[in-house]
């Protein structure tokens, strides 16, 4: 960031202060049980240092895509560590009221805010209303600070606004791919090539290779006129070809495919795939292919899985993401579905840095800038002493 990002440990004095912390709990919820807590969990820091520090903590955050998704199973895991109060409808009267009764290093957290339809239109008197509850607004919710919505950028008009450790944490590493150490590997998998398109222009300017898998690798084969036979591919419509002439880019060499519409899995060399056939995962063979690359990588990046992650198909992945935590290499891994792969794998401390956005990642590496962010940076609001 070109300017100086203020963070919480900028704030010489919390003790009573009422702290508005965005934070974003949006976890994969099945069953009724929280799949994976990462984002809860990396939040953590900022919720106890606040606390320790005696302010007044009143969490907001949003979970799912529209207002029927609650935070309440969140509140139970919260609370398995301390002690978090819930407010089911923050625009009852009664929020004032429990808000104005926390205790020093008390928190709250109120229900998801997406309940209300001015969070996401960014309504200035939403933002307004959120803001009235604290003299402090706290942004740590890196894989949402990317949307400008109304807990993101507009209470930031409102209040005086910092970093929490999250987000300084994130900027931090996702920094060292905009600038990079050379050997520079960057992976990346998944679909959509609308959303990676420009992430995939930018570190072709950056990186020494990239290494393409998932759907992506589906659309090269295609423009290549090899057959894909059922696989899934993108509708996008880009000039593949062209890229491929900057020599950095890697395809797969094998894959694994599904027969038909049977379970029935095996792998063939690309260009051997059969009209029934549907492209599930990276071969074992291109896996290998990797390895002197990884081992003289200085940093490699990674955003998106190598294969039908949903259905279960996760070998190449797990097996690169093994082989990179194995390596010397500083290595950042992008959020989403690969950030659920390594703590599958239990391998988070071998890696040097995972990330828990997915849009908001994409959006940094390639903007270096994100609303959210600049909604603290430009903050005019000044924190009285």
């Amino acid at each position: 960031m070109k300017s100086k990002l203020p963070t919480i440990e900028n704030i010489k004095n919390l003790k009573g202060k009422r702290v508005v912390l965005r934070l974003d709990f949006n976890v994969p919820i099945k069953n009724g049980k929280i799949v994976e807590t990462m984002r809860i969990d990396r939040a953590m820091p900022t919720i106890k240092y606040l606390a320790k520090k005696k302010a007044k903590v009143i969490i907001i955050s949003h979970i799912g895509k529209d207002e029927t998704s609650s935070l309440k199973l969140v509140v139970r895991y919260l609370n398995k560590t301390m002690n978090v109060g819930f407010v089911p409808d923050f625009r009852a009267k009664e929020t004032r009221a429990v808000v104005d009764g926390l205790k020093e290093g008390g928190v709250v957290l109120f229900e998801n805010l997406r309940i209300d339809p001015r969070e996401e239109a960014n309504d200035p008197e939403f933002a307004k209303y959120l803001a009235s509850f604290g003299d402090i607004y706290v942004d740590d919710a890196f894989a949402a600070t990317h949307r400008p919505h109304a807990s993101i950028v507009g209470i930031a008009d409102y209040l005086p606004s910092y970093a929490g450790f999250l987000i300084a944490d994130e900027i931090k590493h996702l920094s060292l791919a905009l600038k990079p150490k050379h050997p520079f590997l960057f992976v990346l998998g998944g679909a959509k090539f609308e959303t990676k398109m420009p992430l995939l222009k930018k570190f072709l300017e950056i990186a020494d290779q990239i290494f393409i898998g998932g759907v992506l690798a589906n659309d090269f084969f295609r423009d290549e006129e090899l057959p894909v036979g059922k696989s899934s591919v993108d509708t996008y419509n880009a000039n593949l070809l062209s890229l491929l002439k900057t020599g950095k880019i890697i395809l797969p060499t094998d894959a694994l495919v599904q027969k038909g519409d049977t379970k029935k899995t095996t792998g063939k060399l690309v260009g051997e795939v059969c009209p029934d056939d549907r492209i599930v995962d990276v071969g074992m063979g291109t896996i290998k292919s990797l390895e002197p690359i990884v081992k003289k990588a200085k940093l490699i990046l990674w955003n998106g899985p190598l294969g039908f992650y949903e259905g279960g198909f996760d070998k190449a992945t797990a097996e690169l993401l093994k082989m990179i935590a194995g390596s010397k290499a500083v290595s950042i891994i992008g959020g989403g579905d690969t950030a659920v792969a390594v703590d599958k794998l239990g391998i988070e401390k071998k890696l040097t840095f995972v990330s828990t956005g997915g849009g908001a990642t994409l959006d940094f590496l390639v903007d270096g800038r994100l609303a959210g962010v600049d909604a603290i940076i430009n903050c005019k609001k000044k924190l009285k002493a």
